[in-house]
C-alpha cells in the first residue's frame, strides 16, 4: 500500500514544500495537489518537482472543462517530463458550482467528455497525428467549423512515458464503473471501508469487466486523516466543517453528489438536515450533524491498535494507495506520523 498526503491549497504552500524533502525521506509515495478555484495545480506541482527526487506527483485534481483535452494532455506530458517521469494526471467533473459559477462553461455530460478527453491524452502521449471524432470534442475541427484551416497535428516533444497514468475522482455509480474501465486509478471521497463494496461494488465490477488487461490492476486511492495516540479521538472533529461543507454546502437542493454519497451510505436524514442547515447559513449547526461513524470510520485516528484495524479494513476493501493528512501540532509530529504508518502499512 502506498502512501500518500494531500497539500493543503489554503495557504502555506512554500512552507510545506520546503519540508517535503523530508516526507520524501520518512517514505512517502506519493504528494496530491488540488485546484477547486485556488491557485492552479500545475505551477505549484512543477515547483514541487524541481523541491524532490523520488517522490511522485499528482493533481488532485485538475477539472476537465477548465482546459482542453490537448491541453491537459501537454501539461501531464510536461510535468512529467520535468519530474523525470513521476507524474500522475489526476482529472475529476467537480461540479455545477465550481464550473459555471467560476469558470463560466456548462456543466455538461461529464462521463461522455471524460471517456473522449482520456482517449485524446493518450493519443497525444503515443505522439500519434491527432484525429478525433466524438460527440464533444472534434479535433481538428471539421469542415464548417472556424476557419478550415486546422490539420491534424503531433506533440513536437518526445514524452517522457505515453503511459501517463491517469487518476479519475469519482463517487456516481456510472462515473466509478467508467473509471474502472479506462482509468490506471480511481479516488473516491469519503471512503467508509465497510460500505465500499455495498455502495460501488457493483459499478466497479461491470467496469472491471470491460478493462483492457494492458491498464493492470485499478489503484484505488482512500483518503484519511491520521494521528495516532491514546489521546488524539478528539481530532475527529476536525472533520466535520469540511464534511458538512462537501454534504450541505457543494451543490444546490437535488444536484449534491457528496450529499447522495452520504445517503447511499445509509444517513438520509442527516445528510437532509446537514444540507438545510448549511444552505440556511447555519454552518456550525449543520457540521454537528455530520455522523460521528462517518468522521471515525474514514479516519486513521485513535489508538495504535485501532488505526491498524483501519489500515487493514483499508486494504481489505481494496485500497492500494493510502491519501493521508496527517494531524500533529507541528513539522517534526507530522513526519512521524508519515514514518509510522508506512511502517504499519508495510506490516500488512
Amino acid at each position: 500500500m502506498r502512501i500518500g498526503m494531500a497539500l493543503n491549497y489554503a495557504g502555506g504552500f512554500k512552507e510545506t514544500v520546503d519540508e517535503l524533502a523530508e516526507y520524501e525521506k520518512a517514505g512517502l509515495d506519493i504528494v496530491y495537489v488540488a485546484e477547486a478555484y485556488s491557485f492552479d495545480a500545475v505551477s505549484q506541482l512543477g515547483y514541487i518537482a524541481a523541491k524532490t527526487e523520488r517522490l511522485e506527483i499528482a493533481s488532485g485534481i485538475l477539472q476537465i472543462y477548465s482546459r482542453t483535452p490537448t491541453l491537459l494532455a501537454m501539461t501531464a506530458a510536461g510535468l512529467d517530463y520535468v519530474s523525470g517521469g513521476r507524474f500522475t494526471l489526476g482529472i475529476g467533473a467537480s461540479g455545477p458550482q465550481v464550473i459555471e459559477g467560476f469558470h463560466g462553461v456548462p456543466y455538461t455530460a461529464p462521463l461522455a467528455r471524460t471517456r473522449e478527453i482520456i482517449d485524446i491524452c493518450r493519443k497525444v502521449w503515443r505522439r500519434e497525428r491527432l484525429q478525433h471524432e466524438g460527440t464533444y470534442y472534434n479535433i481538428p475541427l471539421p469542415a464548417g467549423q472556424g476557419t478550415g484551416l486546422g490539420k491534424p497535428l503531433k506533440l513536437i516533444n518526445h514524452p517522457v512515458r505515453a503511459d501517463i497514468p491517469v487518476l479519475v475522482a469519482a463517487i456516481g455509480p456510472k462515473n466509478v464503473e467508467l473509471t474502472a474501465e479506462i482509468a490506471n486509478g480511481w479516488e473516491p471521497i469519503f471512503y467508509l471501508p465497510e460500505k465500499a463494496g455495498e455502495v460501488w461494488g457493483e459499478a466497479l465490477a461491470a467496469g472491471k469487466a470491460r478493462r483492457d488487461p494492458a491498464l493492470g490492476e485499478l489503484d484505488v486511492v482512500g483518503q484519511a486523516a491520521l494521528a495516532i495516540g491514546d489521546d488524539v479521538t478528539d481530532y475527529l472533529e476536525f472533520g466535520r466543517p469540511m464534511a458538512a461543507l462537501y454534504i450541505g454546502g457543494m451543490g444546490a437542493k437535488g444536484k449534491n453528489f457528496y450529499n447522495n454519497l452520504c445517503r447511499r451510505y445509509g444517513w438520509e436524514k442527516e445528510a437532509e438536515e446537514i444540507q438545510d442547515l448549511y444552505l440556511a447559513g447555519k454552518k456550525d449547526e449543520a457540521a454537528a450533524k455530520v455522523p460521528y461513524e462517518l468522521l471515525e470510520k474514514m479516519s486513521l485516528i485513535g489508538p495504535e491498535g485501532h488505526v491498524r484495524e483501519r489500515l487493514a479494513a483499508m486494504k481489505e476493501s481494496g485500497v492500494t494507495t493510502l491519501n493521508v493528512t496527517p494531524v500533529a501540532g507541528d513539522h517534526k509530529g507530522r513526519l512521524a506520523l508519515i514514518e509510522k504508518v508506512k511502517e504499519m502499512a508495510a506490516d500488512l
